[in-house]
C-alpha cells in the first residue's frame, strides 16, 4: 500500500518523513506529485547535468529531458508551517520539489548545497512567484526573406512605351 501526500509525492506506507533528497548522492529517481499526470504522479530523475521527467497523460507516456541550465535556479517557498526548496522553471509544472523542512537551519543549508552542485542562484521566495520575461530571438535566420517571397519573381518597372505621335516612320535598329 503506498500513501501519496500533496507536498513530496508518494512515499512508502508507514513513512512519517517529508520530502529529502540529498545533493551529494545524485544521480536519484523518486516520484513526484503532479496533478495533470495519470494517478497524479510523476517519475523524476536528478542528474547532475539533466533532469529526465516521465509521466503518462491520458494513457500516452512521455519522458521529458532538460537540462539543468534550463532552470531558473533554486527557490525557496513557504508552505503551512515548513520550507520547500524547488528546482525552478520558467514553466511552473517543469518545477522539482527537492527538500521540505520545518528546520530553518536545515533549509539554509539544503539551499546552499543545491545550488553549488547545479550551479544555480538561490531565488528567495519573492521572486519565485513572478514570471520570467520573454527572451527575444536572436539568430541569423530571423531577418532572412521567407521562402515564398524567394520563389516569386520581382516585377520589371512600369514605364509605358514611348509613344511617338505626329512621326511618319517607326525605324527598328538591332
Amino acid at each position: 500500500m503506498r500513501r501519496q501526500t500533496a507536498t513530496s509525492g508518494i512515499n512508502p506506507a508507514g513513512s512519517s518523513r517529508v520530502l529529502r533528497l540529498d545533493p551529494l548522492s545524485l544521480p536519484v529517481s523518486f516520484d513526484a506529485h503532479d496533478v495533470r499526470a495519470d494517478n497524479g504522479v510523476r517519475r523524476i530523475e536528478l542528474h547532475r547535468e539533466r533532469v529526465v521527467l516521465r509521466r503518462a497523460v491520458q494513457g500516452m507516456r512521455m519522458a521529458i529531458n532538460l537540462r539543468v541550465s534550463d532552470f531558473r535556479g533554486i527557490a525557496l517557498r513557504g508552505i503551512d508551517d515548513a520550507q520547500m526548496l524547488v528546482l525552478l522553471h520558467r514553466d511552473p509544472s517543469l518545477s522539482i520539489p527537492l527538500c521540505v523542512s520545518s528546520d530553518h537551519e536545515e533549509i539554509e543549508a539544503a539551499w546552499q548545497t543545491w545550488s553549488d552542485i547545479f550551479a544555480l542562484p538561490q531565488l528567495p521566495e519573492e521572486t519565485a512567484c513572478e514570471p520570467a520575461s520573454r527572451r527575444r530571438r536572436r539568430n541569423a535566420i530571423r531577418a532572412r526573406r521567407p521562402k515564398f517571397l524567394v520563389r516569386r519573381r520581382g516585377g520589371g518597372s512600369l514605364d509605358v512605351a514611348n509613344v511617338h505621335r505626329d512621326e511618319r516612320e517607326i525605324i527598328a535598329r538591332n
